[in-house]
């Protein structure tokens, strides 16, 4: 058992205690709002360090948050339950963007609308997140993993039981993708009775049976500036060519839907398009254009300044009878045939269940216990949408912690 006071409590804070389960940026951020509220807050983590999934996504450059229209950002949550949107609306971009700031961290607009700390990186975040932590006086203990509840309702640890029952705890357990980085989603055994729906990997790699010359020439190779269709849906982006399949931003946007088919169906179907800049016309004509000697790869390098892999692409699905070369450029399908395992996924779906939830975040049979982060049956895509649900859920279920006391005359 490591644990590490970061600063003795204040003395003016009221008696009892705030116990949060889970060191990430939910938990984190949940107890920076009630310790800055004056409450005693004590946060637990099974990990030896906080916010390894965090450090993680700064190693990407740390995208935490998009910059486009708020009613616009709300659509990119599945479900859209009214607790999130509305934890959303209340800690939106431009309350996270102010947050950081606040910190000392600088951030940017990226050219796609991202937003990112100047450093690019986690850990000067992370750091000075945890200074302030320090200076509000909460309590760190790691190495404490959750183990269930005492009789008298006390969350119970690995390194000791709670002695008396804190005024209130909040969950902020994470969902169940990249388990070795400290979120492996077994907590729903500590809820028995209260609904958790099934996990399932989001923001994940897709399965498609390349050929091995395809695979053998182009495995780990990019798709740049390519736009992949999904039923009514098109998103312009990357994906990557692996030895399994395909994956990348512009699929993890269709994550959930693709997930959804293929579990219904047994596979679904993509359509890339390889010129999104190009009209059909405009690939047909500088085609035609080409010497009658010059063979259809060197005619889609030349005229269409394609790269190998796509125009590996484009040569599959000729042999496999699927089309001409410019439709096959404008709309060349995929068929795709499972989805990455949930440890590699790099979020979840799935979780609690917001019908189990209160409007405060509060866990509707254990009154005085909230909720937030992954562990929420949410999902979103990569882009700052992950991030940023996790902080306004943050702060929400602290919101409430500090609504559902004041209600109990405990502040």
């Amino acid at each position: 058992m490591t644990e590490a006071r970061l600063a003795p409590p204040s003395s003016a804070a009221p008696s009892g205690r705030v116990v949060v389960i889970g060191a990430g940026p939910a938990g984190l951020m949940a107890a920076e709002r009630l310790a800055s509220a004056g409450l005693a807050v004590t946060v637990h983590d099974h990990m030896p360090s906080v916010g390894r999934k965090f450090l993680m996504a700064g190693r990407g450059g740390l995208n935490l948050t998009h910059s486009e229209e708020l009613e616009l950002f709300l659509t990119r949550f599945r479900p859209a339950a009214p607790p999130l949107l509305a934890a959303i609306r209340a800690f939106p971009p431009s309350a996270l963007i102010a947050w950081c700031e606040g910190l000392g961290i600088g951030t940017f607009r990226g050219s796609s609308g991202r937003i990112f700390p100047e450093s690019h990186k986690a850990s000067p975040l992370l750091r000075a997140w945890l200074a302030r932590l320090a200076g509000l006086g909460a309590g760190l203990k790691l190495r404490s993993r959750w183990l269930g509840w005492t009789e008298t309702g006390a969350p119970h640890f690995s390194d000791a039981a709670e002695a008396d029952r804190p005024i209130a705890t909040v969950l902020a357990v994470g969902g169940a993708s990249w388990p070795r980085l400290g979120s492996d989603g077994t907590w729903p055994s500590h809820l028995p009775g209260v609904a958790v729906a099934p996990w399932a990997p989001a923001n994940m790699g897709f399965a498609t049976p390349w050929s091995e010359h395809f695979r053998a020439r182009h495995e780990g190779t990019p798709l740049k500036r390519i736009a992949i269709r999904f039923g009514t849906v098109t998103v312009r982006g990357e994906a990557l060519i692996t030895s399994t399949g395909l994956e990348g931003g512009a699929l993890y946007a269709l994550s959930a839907p693709l997930r959804q088919a293929i579990a219904e169906q047994g596979s679904a179907e993509i359509t890339l398009d390889l010129r999104p800049d190009l009209t059909a016309r405009e690939v047909t004509d500088r085609l035609a254009a080409r010497p009658r000697a010059e063979s259809l790869a060197n005619g889609l390098r030349k005229a269409l300044a394609m790269p190998p892999a796509a125009i590996g692409l484009v040569q599959e699905a000729l042999r496999a009878g699927d089309g001409s070369p410019t439709e096959l450029v404008k709309s060349l399908p995929i068929r795709l045939t499972g989805t990455a395992a949930l440890d590699r996924a790099i979020s979840s779906a799935g979780g609690l269940a917001w019908s189990e939830l209160d409007a405060r975040l509060m866990l509707k049979a254990r009154p005085g216990v909230f909720a937030c982060g992954e562990m929420l049956d949410w999902e979103a895509p990569t882009g700052g949408y992950l991030l940023q649900g996790c902080f306004s859920t943050g702060v929400a279920a602290a919101n409430g912690v500090l609504a559902w006391l004041a209600d109990q005359e405990r502040i």
